[in-house]
């Protein structure tokens, strides 16, 4: 059974259900004391400072603040809330805070089936959301299938994450785990930071640069493929050990704690701990006899103490209205019904990932603006569309819950995991 039973005749837990309302309530009383005080004989001729954002008594902080207190109403909440979003689907509880559904919805009268993980991070305590790679030495020239991912992360439940480039793997567009960033964006498309307490999506720009002596060379992306002979572009071993040809009219250099080590026109080694920059030689020729360099690699939103990123495109969701920028990101390519791969999150605070089957008659995919709408229907506010088609799986408990056109899923570059800590 999916939905926690407080009371089940359990006394001991009707009273400290009891114990938690009383004192939420107390609190609730007490707020408006505290932030804003009665005015006193000789407060008479000082206005009272604004009330604080705080909605007093409502119903809303109520809950609030009975699930920061107790861990057995925020459950009763997650499960109800579940239910009610995901009517007529079949909800199965993977581990506390962690639900996977599979729903049928019927779009021009033909069927699509649909498969959600939904997770209350608060919940599970025990796992941690993160993108991994599909390389256990973190090269970015790999791919696997899902369920090696998985098992390789001790993973309860994954979705395959970013674009990548088919031939190598290397993912195409941000992607930064534990705070190391690994590829940039491409195209700016939309990327969606997770944080220990959150989320954010945005679309996301690079702003690295190349300092020294006063001068500043902007660095295009990081290990990206080249896609304009005028880039400036830096490599670290997580590309491999030797950095990619140089464009014609380019050069290379090779630093090492702040220290230029070797310049060429042919691919240089890629130091560990250092760069490779590959820009045209007048780029790069001012900073030559520098004694000192510094790389700064950012991006903008800069999305200060954001663990990791993942990027896809284009948006669905974006402040709870279907927002599906396809031209903007350049990815016409993609449209049509297909299957597909998104994730958001929900005003609650949980991330939600989804797999649609498609290209089958059991289930004949969705377009964007279809997958958009069924993101807003199950409560995201902001939500973004990942890899698709062939690329699309998800794996839960051990198995793949979904029904890929190649058994088991293709391989992958990177997932989207919730892993055992």
């Amino acid at each position: 059974m999916d939905t926690l039973d407080l009371y089940n005749g359990n006394t001991e837990n009707t009273s400290k259900i009891a114990a938690h309302l009383a004192i939420a309530g107390a609190i609730i009383v007490l707020l408006p004391l505290i932030f804003n005080p009665p005015i006193m004989a000789d407060d008479l001729i000082i206005a009272r400072a604004p009330v604080p954002a705080f909605n007093f008594g409502t119903e809303n902080l109520y809950n609030q603040m009975l699930e920061e207190i107790s861990p057995e109403v925020r459950q009763k909440n997650f499960d109800e809330s579940v239910r009610k979003r995901y009517a007529g689907g079949a909800i199965k509880t993977i581990d506390k805070g962690i639900k996977h559904i599979r729903i049928t919805k019927y779009y021009d009268g033909k069927p699509v089936k649909i498969n959600v993980v939904e997770i209350d991070r608060t919940l599970a305590k025990n796992y941690e959301l993160r993108p991994a790679l599909s390389s256990t030495s973190e090269n970015l020239h790999s791919r696997r299938t899902i369920t090696t991912i998985a098992k390789n992360t001790n993973s309860i439940a994954a979705i395959n994450g970013t674009f990548f480039k088919p031939q190598t793997g290397v993912p195409l567009g941000t992607l930064m785990i534990d705070g190391k960033m690994y590829t940039g964006p491409i195209y700016n498309r939309v990327s969606m930071g997770i944080f220990d307490d959150g989320y954010a999506v945005a679309r996301v720009e690079m702003n690295a640069k190349l300092v020294a002596g006063g001068k500043t060379l902007k660095i295009d992306n990081i290990n990206q493929p080249r896609m304009l002979s005028s880039y400036t572009l830096a490599y670290t071993r997580k590309w491999g050990t030797k950095a990619p040809p140089t464009p014609k009219y380019g050069w290379q250099i090779a630093i090492k704690d702040n220290k230029i080590i070797s310049s060429s026109s042919n691919p240089l080694d890629i130091p560990d701990g250092g760069y490779v920059i590959v820009a045209p030689v007048r780029a790069l020729a001012p900073f030559l006899n520098e004694n000192e360099v510094n790389v700064k690699i950012n991006t903008f939103p800069e999305w200060k103490n954001v663990k990791h990123i993942i990027s896809g495109g284009p948006y669905l969701v974006k402040d709870s209205q279907i927002y599906v920028d396809i031209n903007d990101e350049k990815l016409t390519a993609i449209g049509g019904k297909n299957p597909r791969t998104a994730i958001g999150y929900t005003k609650s605070n949980n991330l939600v990932m989804v797999a649609v089957d498609g290209r089958e008659h059991h289930s004949v995919g969705m377009t964007l603006v279809q997958l958009a709408g069924f993101m807003k229907s199950i409560g995201c506010t902001n939500a973004i569309n990942l890899d698709g088609g062939g690329s699309t799986v998800m794996y839960v408990n051990g198995q793949v819950v979904n029904s890929p056109a190649f058994k088991g899923g293709i391989a992958i570059s990177n997932a989207l995991v919730i892993a055992r800590k």
